[in-house]
């Protein structure tokens, strides 16, 4: 899709493209009713607008539609943990067990050029935020995916 392809599709097509990139439909609402875009700095722009109105069950609904790092994915989300190797399979499952055990939610990480130890060195480090210092990471790591993402959906 092209951005002026985006901007002249129908409504519910826009939000299952912005769905596509972050699955918090508050989000999703909010940038297909921002068309049009004149530019894919002005949708960037809406879109770090649009990331930093969601609360926090959003952001919760956001992160639920992403596998945990490590797994064995498709699509999109297989190609951003391209740098996942077999042997970072088994330390990141316990990672995760042990940060969604802490945390009650996926452990996100915009995993685009990461190797497997980077991303485990991460999650290890996070692991010792408190509540509130994570959310804030958390939030932030899905915008850094959620911006890589409309890029691309809009042909950037």
């Amino acid at each position: 899709m092209t951005l002026a392809s985006f901007n002249a599709s129908p409504p519910g097509e826009a939000v299952a493209v912005m769905l596509s990139c972050c699955a918090s439909r508050r989000f999703a609402g909010a940038m297909a009713a921002g068309r049009p875009y004149p530019s894919l700095a002005a949708a960037e722009k809406a879109t770090r607008t649009a990331l930093e109105a969601l609360a926090w069950d959003d952001v919760l609904e956001a992160m639920s539609a992403h596998p945990r790092i490590g797994d064995r994915v498709h699509g999109q989300s297989a190609a951003e943990q391209s740098g996942v190797g077999d042997s970072s399979r088994a330390a990141l499952a316990a990672g995760n067990a042990l940060y969604e055990e802490r945390f009650g939610h996926v452990f996100l990480i915009c995993a685009t050029g990461l190797s497997g130890e980077q991303m485990r060195a991460a999650l290890g480090a996070r692991l010792g935020n408190d509540p509130a210092t994570e959310r804030a990471v958390a939030t932030a790591e899905l915008e850094k995916i959620t911006l890589l993402r409309v890029a691309k959906a809009l042909g950037a």
